[in-house]
């Protein structure tokens, strides 16, 4: 699933449509970037309503990229693109100094908007909070990464698979909390049901169930709450080992053909600076889902929106490997870092294997805030033929 997190208090930061020609995307690139320059984060605004612990906070961010199918591209389209991937505009407020809350909308590549978080928050202490509403459930790294925190472009979707609403997200309640100087992050949390629609599995309304643990043996995880990032440029050392899982009964199927669906996953992030010779990063997960032999309906099944939590399961058993290299040399205004990504998905239902291999260099400029990426992606697949793309993006958040 396909998502981007923003820290209520911390990162406020998503997508709009692009008519730009082909050969004008190097040229946005480069002229936004000389536009902005190195103070691009600065920007956001942050309004006092009073007292130390009332404010609000509202910022955007944007993705917009030049794509190009290099290789077997759908007939009959065009594989070149334009367009801007997501424009998010966010918005947090604290009433005071436990009582906060978050609103994030998206506007996607098909001109769809979205409220992608809505959150009331209960911060009473780094140990224990309590949220509710619709945000980002317990998962995998990359899913608690988005797009805007990765390492590299593109969201790892073939092996990041959890169930999601609008940009992955989910509607329901959380605890989370910080231990042992923030090194251990916990989070744990009952949500809406997957297939709850008429004729699917989940005629009982069952809820989703999900958790997830965290050790960071170095620096505490720079991110704000339970969030993550796979890459940090150096602003801490990384060794985290982490752990989720989801679990709901009657998740997958019909109503007639019923399967409890439950995954999980355990991911690794290692980042350390090597002093005067730049930043290395390598990550890793694995992932096994579970559907009891059952086949899911698909995404559109009873007429079923984008948006509604419905089909798309399949079981299967799922890898990823990354590296990564922050060159330790300024080039203009920012240091190139380029990297390394393998993921494969065996779905052991229908037995095929799919494969991605991504390749490419981003120029950071300010960390998450403002970077370009050139990235070459080459998809395998057992069922379908090959494909290869070519994307340069930019990223921007304010």
């Amino acid at each position: 699933m396909n998502q981007s997190h923003e820290a209520p208090t911390a990162r406020v930061a998503t997508r709009c449509r692009s008519k730009l020609t082909a050969k004008a995307a190097p040229v946005m690139a480069l002229a936004v970037c000389c536009l902005l320059g190195e103070q691009a984060a600065q920007a956001r605004v942050v309004i006092p309503l009073g007292d130390d612990d009332q404010w609000v906070s509202v910022g955007f961010g944007l993705r917009p990229f030049f794509s190009d199918v290099t290789r077997n591209h759908a007939a009959g389209t065009n594989p070149d693109r334009v367009d801007l991937e997501s424009f998010r505009v966010f918005s947090s407020a604290s009433f005071n100094q436990y009582l906060k809350a978050t609103f994030n909308t998206q506007i996607d590549n098909n001109n769809s908007m979205q409220i992608i978080d809505g959150i009331g928050q209960f911060e009473p202490m780094d140990e224990i909070n309590v949220w509710g509403g619709r945000m980002l459930p317990p998962s995998d790294r990359a899913n608690l990464d988005g797009p805007y925190y990765l390492l590299g472009w593109s969201y790892p979707g073939v092996v990041s698979r959890y169930p999601g609403r609008a940009a992955g997200r989910l509607d329901g309640g959380a605890v989370w909390g910080k231990l042992f100087d923030k090194r251990l992050v916990y989070v744990f949390g009952a949500y809406s049901g997957h297939n709850d629609i008429v004729g699917a599995s989940n005629i009982s309304g069952n809820p989703l169930f999900a958790g997830r643990v965290t050790y960071n043996f170095l620096d505490p995880d720079p991110a704000p709450a339970y969030y993550t990032g796979s890459t940090y440029y150096g602003s801490a050392d990384i060794l985290a080992l982490g752990f989720a899982v989801q679990h709901q009964q009657d998740g997958v199927g019909t109503q007639f053909r019923r399967g409890d669906f439950t995954a999980w996953n355990a991911d690794l992030l290692f980042e350390k600076k090597l002093g005067e010779f730049g930043v290395a990063t390598f990550e890793g997960a694995y992932y096994r889902y579970y559907t009891q032999g059952v086949t899911d309906v698909a995404t559109t099944f009873n007429n079923a929106r984008s948006t509604d939590l419905v089909g798309g399961i399949r079981p299967g058993e799922a890898f990823m490997l990354g590296a990564g290299y922050l060159t330790p040399f300024t080039i203009g205004w920012g240091k190139l870092q380029p990297y390394f990504r393998y993921q494969q998905f065996r779905d052991t239902l229908a037995a095929t294997v799919e494969r991605q291999y991504d390749m490419g260099v981003t120029y950071v400029i300010n960390g998450h805030d403002l970077r370009i990426t050139a990235n070459y992606a080459i998809n395998q697949f057992t069922a379908r033929k090959d494909v290869d793309k070519f994307i340069l993006g930019l990223q921007v958040q304010f």
